[in-house]
């Protein structure tokens, strides 16, 4: 698969043309988000993974196959950021997420050990309001056992059933569990015609 970075960008005039379907990626900032897209497209490095969270401050970019762009949000929550800067990436992920006319689905990205934070749940419910398809994703499950990881999968869901359609699907980079599911999710999302999942 033919993945490559196309370019960082802090306002509109720096996106690429809208000439193809387009799915983003958003969580807080200590969510596993980078690990997530690079698993997905058999890259270590695409996404820069960092110790420190929030290192993410630009929407950046990345082209799958000629056919369509994947893109990672700056993250929040934990970020080490001033206040200013912190408003800076608010505003400018409200603006793609609101604007972007090619923009067919969101991954949001939450850990599955921990109960959906107020900014989890409001981004969904802005995300509704906007009627942007929501494609839930429970990082980081190889962190806990077998009937854990369903019983955490099963409360989240229930928690979020009412501002999402989506049931959450579990992942781990590790095992990559749920990597398949995920892609079959986001190529129905973008509406992807004769791209089979196991190619990707």
């Amino acid at each position: 698969m033919e993945v490559s970075f196309i370019k960082s960008a802090f306002a509109e005039s720096h996106y690429p043309p809208p000439d193809r379907p387009e799915v983003a990626f958003a969580g807080r900032s200590n969510v596993g988000k980078s690990s997530l897209i690079n698993t997905l497209v058999h890259r270590k490095g695409l996404a820069k993974t960092s110790a420190t969270p929030g290192r993410t401050q630009s929407l950046n970019f990345f082209s799958v196959a000629d056919r369509f762009y994947l893109v990672d949000l700056p993250g929040y929550g934990y970020a080490v950021a001033s206040r200013e800067a912190k408003k800076s990436w608010q505003r400018m992920i409200d603006i793609y997420l609101s604007h972007r006319d090619n923009l067919k689905a969101v991954v949001v990205i939450l850990d599955i050990r921990r109960d959906p934070s107020k900014g989890d749940v409001e981004l969904i419910q802005w995300l509704k309001e906007y009627q942007r398809r929501v494609i839930l994703v429970l990082t980081k499950s190889d962190k806990l056992s077998r009937h854990q990881v369903i019983s955490r999968a099963q409360s989240i869901g229930e928690e979020l059933k009412s501002i999402s359609e989506d049931l959450p699907t579990v992942f781990s980079a590790k095992t990559r569990q749920g990597r398949e599911e995920i892609w079959g999710k986001i190529i129905q999302a973008a509406e992807i015609e004769g791209l089979p999942v196991h190619t990707l």
